[in-house]
């Protein structure tokens, strides 16, 4: 039963400690000024390239018509961008538009910068190994 008890707190540390990392590292880019459904689709086009709205709604496992009130706004500021899809004239593709580009690379620079003197300046070299062998096991929950 101690097993499941250090995996119980281990689940809950790791939880709370990655929490309050991603609200410190959304307060100092401008994520704050998007939505988390936003910033959600955002982070998937720009990692898996342009998709449709109905692509974006499926990979996000939400309705085409909330997809539709997520991109209408992102649309709006210039942070995104639709054209026509080159396979097939009828639909759209939506891709990160230069402007979107432009913020997506400075907001992770700011919190990259941020990240790195952190680590630069609390952390001794003996710790930032450690830290990395732990972030190696924690992506280990990221495969199936």
């Amino acid at each position: 039963m101690p097993d499941n008890a250090d995996a119980t707190t281990a689940a809950r540390e790791v939880r709370v400690v990655v929490g309050r990392l991603r609200r410190r590292l959304k307060e100092l880019s401008g994520q704050h000024e998007l939505t988390p459904s936003q910033v959600s689709v955002l982070s998937r086009i720009d990692k898996g390239g342009p998709a449709s709205a109905s692509e974006l709604a499926a990979a996000e496992r939400i309705r085409p018509q909330s997809m539709a009130a997520i991109l209408a706004p992102l649309e709006e500021q210039g942070i995104i961008r639709r054209d026509p899809d080159p396979r097939d004239g009828r639909r759209q593709v939506v891709s990160i538009a230069p402007a979107g580009r432009k913020k997506i690379e400075g907001d992770r620079q700011i919190r990259e910068e941020w990240l790195a003197q952190a680590l630069r300046e609390r952390f001794t070299e003996a710790e930032r190994r450690t830290l990395m062998q732990g972030l190696a096991l924690l992506d280990r929950l990221n495969q199936p």
